[in-house]
């Protein structure tokens, strides 16, 4: 059986025309629906997003976006991750800690720290050259922290509607070759 995404938006929730809210309409993905998705704090979002996995039947694969990252990365070393978690797409981490955030996205800043130890799964780090919200520098230092593979997208934002990214075909091809590398051959893939 295909693994079923579980979708972990960042701050906002990520509104109506993003990728993520695309995916999960093109996939029947899982939402992870935050209490407050103004107000992130790492116990609150990682609580929110267990309840999810726990609920969400079959193997698994997060794609966190932003602050989604985040939650994806302190639910990991909080609950320290979960059997059915087959890997998770991280795309366009935010960084807490950036000198600039508590003038950019101040509610961020209560994210902090962030953790960096390996992720008990496999995953991805997809990052911008121009991302306001992280440099790439710090985007590739995440990765090689959480031992995941990381994928520089170019020039491209912070790969959100903003930056022109309500379709995101690059990232569906992201998502595919996820899939192949973290299911079994035999697996039923999208």
């Amino acid at each position: 059986m295909t693994p079923h995404l579980v979708i972990v938006p960042g701050l906002g929730g990520s509104g109506p025309g993003h990728w993520q809210r695309r995916w999960q309409e093109q996939y029947g993905a899982a939402w992870v629906e935050q209490d407050d998705p103004d107000a992130p704090t790492p116990q609150a979002w990682a609580d929110r997003l267990h309840q999810v996995i726990a609920q969400t039947p079959g193997d698994l694969v997060l794609v966190g976006h932003s602050c989604g990252v985040l939650t994806i990365v302190h639910w990991a070393q909080l609950y320290g991750g979960h059997e059915r978690v087959r890997g998770a797409l991280l795309v366009a981490p935010t960084d807490p800690e950036q000198a600039d955030m508590a003038q950019l996205a101040p509610a961020v800043c209560a994210m902090a720290p962030l953790p960096l130890s390996p992720l008990p799964f496999p995953a991805m780090v997809v990052a911008s050259d121009n991302d306001p919200y992280v440099g790439a520098a710090r985007a590739e230092a995440f990765a090689a922290a959480w031992e995941a593979e990381y994928v520089p997208a170019g020039e491209v934002g912070h790969i959100n509607i903003a930056s022109g990214h309500g379709p995101w075909p690059e990232g569906e091809i992201l998502l595919s070759e996820a899939l192949h590398a973290w299911t079994p051959p035999d697996i039923v893939r999208f």
